[in-house]
């Protein structure tokens, strides 16, 4: 497996990990709201996903090319058509398997709201941290587009996540009508890097079924 190969095209900036051999499916991953694709949880799990033989598109959000700092302060909208143009760039750098797509945090919401909108974007989603809602309160709850989420979704939660526990999230999932899975390891909101074999197993597990 060679290392990770720079990808710059139509407006797609990030890192193609491939596997040794024909990839078996392919996965565009982003980050959350304070980081960017060279963060070390996205760089392990890119890792993990290409040793198990899928191709990893890890890439930065719009918000994120357009300034190395800051938060996506009213670019999500533009964030969501920077996912989907992922998955065209992906789908073509790539053909032939099934595409799925994920994030952390900032990235993961990003990405259910545009599945939400239009669920062919992608086979299934992988979500890690979803920030349910800010800290400290429960009330927000970023949830209004769940009722229509129809992509098969897992959510990979740490067991003290500030930005919703594992019951409200619970909770939140009985809002979608599509399959879903709550898988929890151990951590708060930033999952650590050492956790991406496990990520890896149980999304492989999930979209085999």
């Amino acid at each position: 497996m060679d290392g990770p190969r720079r990808i710059e095209q139509q407006g797609v900036r990030g890192w193609l990990h491939l596997p040794e051999g024909l990839p078996s499916a392919a996965l565009g991953l982003t980050h959350g709201a304070g980081g960017n694709c060279e963060a070390a949880l996205l760089l392990a799990v890119a890792e993990a996903f290409a040793s198990c033989g899928w191709a990893v598109l890890r890439y930065d959000l719009p918000f994120r090319q357009a300034r190395p700092h800051g938060p996506p302060a009213g670019a999500q909208s533009r964030d969501r058509d920077g996912i989907r143009n992922t998955a065209v760039a992906l789908r073509e750098l790539v053909p032939g398997v099934r595409l799925y797509l994920g994030g952390h945090s900032y990235g993961g919401r990003q990405t259910t709201m545009l599945a939400a909108e239009d669920a062919s974007v992608a086979d299934a989603l992988l979500l890690l941290s979803y920030p349910l809602h800010p800290p400290a309160q429960p009330e927000k709850l970023r949830t209004e587009h769940f009722p229509a989420l129809r992509i098969p979704s897992l959510f990979v939660h740490g067991t003290r996540d500030e930005f919703g526990s594992l019951e409200e999230m619970e909770a939140a999932l009985g809002l979608v009508p599509g399959p879903t899975g709550l898988r929890s390891i151990p951590g708060g909101h930033g999952l650590a890097a050492k956790s991406a074999a496990q990520i890896a197993e149980l999304f492989v597990t999930f979209t085999s079924k």
